[in-house]
């Protein structure tokens, strides 16, 4: 599966959010990572954050794109709902 991975954490663990996720797929942009992945590599890597993000106040969306089927989103920690938009 092809996988969009992009996070949203505290500076003090965003080193180790990254080096982790670079392990798994290609850092595009900032807090954006994107490749394919197996079942097993997915699972590895959100077996991972999970020990190093703080649930309460970190995010990392994962994007979920199987040609056969619509993309899913699965969050890890908070679901962010305080965007705020300028203009």
């Amino acid at each position: 599966m092809y996988v969009i991975m992009v996070y949203d954490v505290n500076v003090k663990r965003v080193n180790k959010v990254l080096k982790i996720s670079r392990k798994y797929l290609n850092w595009t942009i900032r807090s954006v990572l994107e490749g394919f992945l197996t079942k097993e590599s997915y699972e590895s890597l959100k077996r991972e954050l999970l020990k190093v993000i703080d649930e309460k106040e970190d995010s990392v969306y994962f994007y979920l794109i199987d040609t056969d089927r619509q993309p899913h989103k699965i969050v890890l920690g908070e679901v962010r709902t305080d965007f705020k938009f300028i203009g």
